[in-house]
């Protein structure tokens, strides 16, 4: 009988395509995971992958299997999450996933309360683009995620938890301007933004509309602290969420951050979770936790 380990060995494989990676994600050794897939291919009487030096590369065949496999899984999971649910309190393992740009801000005042109020739960955390946020938890490889919305799937209930203004951040000689001030202001400004697929991005563009449509662009950084740098030498103006904003003036006092007049830019950050998920009806307390967290 094909078992639940071989079919995870075999969902490690499909998202790695590395038998090392592989047995890197699913906590085991390499021999370990080869052993099992060659035992699945055995039972199924037929390959699943096939082996090359660089790598490996699921046949038709297996990546169909581990497609259901995957959904196998996903059902397991909501099974051990309906009896966590039934129990009445949150614990063990809870997966969140959250963007780069709220979770180096956030979760140090995060992760503390949730120890603190729930200190039965084994908080298993993912940082990555909200895209690939979403597809996992659409997937059950993940329970819950903090993102900014809008968060759109019809399997998805979302949550906002607050909302976040959007600071300019200005090289202190040369191109600071004074604060609060209006949108407008950034028209005849070079402002630099993160590369293009970084969901911070589009918030910016998003939340400013056609007040930075005329202004020049500039960047393709990959991280804020690289947008900062830039800005510290001269070469524009950026925008960065008000928690990143209260470490500018770390930078040595080579830049300043200002606020914007109202309506300020801002982003609106929420919790979404399935519909579907045994503990959705309890998640709202962790989106009140969240909004605690956000200074006002």
């Amino acid at each position: 009988m094909i078992s639940l380990k071989q079919l995870r060995y075999l969902d490690a494989l499909a998202e790695t395509g590395h038998f090392g990676r592989a047995a890197e994600l699913a906590g085991v050794t390499q021999p370990a995971l080869s052993i099992q897939i060659r035992e699945l291919e055995a039972r199924l009487g037929t390959e699943l992958v096939e082996r090359h030096p660089a790598g490996a590369r699921l046949t038709a065949m297996g990546a169909e299997i581990a497609a259901r496999g995957a959904r196998v899984l996903a059902d397991v999971r909501e099974i051990e999450d309906l009896a966590k649910a039934r129990a009445g309190a949150f614990a063990g393992p809870l997966r969140l996933g959250i963007i780069p740009s709220i979770a180096p801000f956030l979760l140090p005042r995060l992760l503390p309360e949730i120890t603190k109020r729930y200190p039965a739960i084994d908080l298993i955390l993912r940082e990555t683009l909200t895209e690939t946020l979403m597809r996992e938890l659409v997937a059950g490889d993940l329970d819950l995620i903090i993102a900014s919305l809008p968060l759109d799937h019809p399997q998805v209930e979302t949550a906002e938890a607050y909302r976040e203004a959007f600071m300019l951040v200005a090289a202190q000689n040369g191109t600071a301007l004074p604060g609060p001030l209006p949108l407008s202001a950034l028209a005849d400004q070079r402002v630099l933004l993160l590369e293009d697929g970084h969901c911070l991005r589009d918030q910016v563009l998003n939340a400013c509309g056609t007040s930075i449509a005329g202004s020049k662009r500039g960047g393709g950084a990959t991280n804020l602290g690289t947008l900062v740098e830039l800005v510290a030498n001269g070469q524009g103006v950026t925008l960065v969420p008000e928690m990143y904003a209260e470490g500018i003036s770390g930078k040595e006092g080579r830049v300043c951050a200002s606020r914007f007049t109202d309506p300020e830019p801002s982003r609106r950050v929420a919790l979404a979770w399935r519909k579907t998920h045994p503990l959705a009806g309890r998640f709202g307390e962790l989106r009140d936790l969240v909004a605690q967290c956000m200074p006002r």
